[in-house]
């Protein structure tokens, strides 16, 4: 990629992709910089330092695996099937929660605790309405959101641990599909 044709965008991906191996300290801009063919000279033309692409990273992961995601299952009236959906997503694509992972080891950095709280209740407040279109109350709602939001996130640690005991992308559906049975059981 030449230079001139880079957009901030594409210095936000590559130092997310960094962040998805290798956590926040992984982004840095002598690194950054071979991989997308451009110069530090390149970086600064985009961002004033680190701290701003950082903040712009997180500021597209957010847009990408959070806004979007619930913005793709804005159609889905039926709100069992809006979670079976979700669900599906989320355990189908296992580079979902990589990005999620590395922010959370770096919350003591003001930028990513404050996209961390706005993700959080963005994710949870979703799956606590999805509960509620169940018939769920709303003290219930939230408890059941609070539950798979946490299982997704310690999906997401496992899977860094170890990827062969979270369940294949080919297996995801039927695991999504559990889940879901278990969330909506009634006691």
């Amino acid at each position: 990629m030449a230079r001139d044709s880079l957009h901030p965008d594409d210095w936000a991906r590559a130092a997310l992709e960094a962040m998805a191996e290798g956590g926040v300290a992984a982004v840095k801009v002598e690194t950054l910089a071979p991989t997308l063919g451009a110069t530090k000279g390149s970086f600064y033309w985009h961002f004033a330092d680190r701290s701003a692409l950082i903040l712009a990273a997180v500021e597209l992961w957010e847009e990408a695996e959070t806004e979007a995601i619930i913005d793709s299952l804005a159609d889905v009236d039926d709100p069992r099937e809006r979670l079976r959906r979700l669900f599906s997503i989320i355990f189908v694509r296992p580079e979902l929660g990589s990005v999620d992972a590395a922010l959370i080891a770096a919350h003591d950095q003001p930028a990513i605790v404050e996209a961390l709280r706005r993700v959080t209740d963005r994710r949870v407040g979703f799956i606590r309405d999805a509960f509620a279109g169940l018939g769920f109350g709303e003290a219930d709602a939230e408890r059941r959101a609070l539950y798979a939001y946490g299982l997704y996130l310690g999906l997401v640690v496992v899977r860094r641990a170890n990827a062969d005991a979270v369940p294949a992308p080919d297996s995801a559906e039927a695991f999504a599909d559990g889940l879901l049975d278990v969330l909506t059981a009634v006691s």
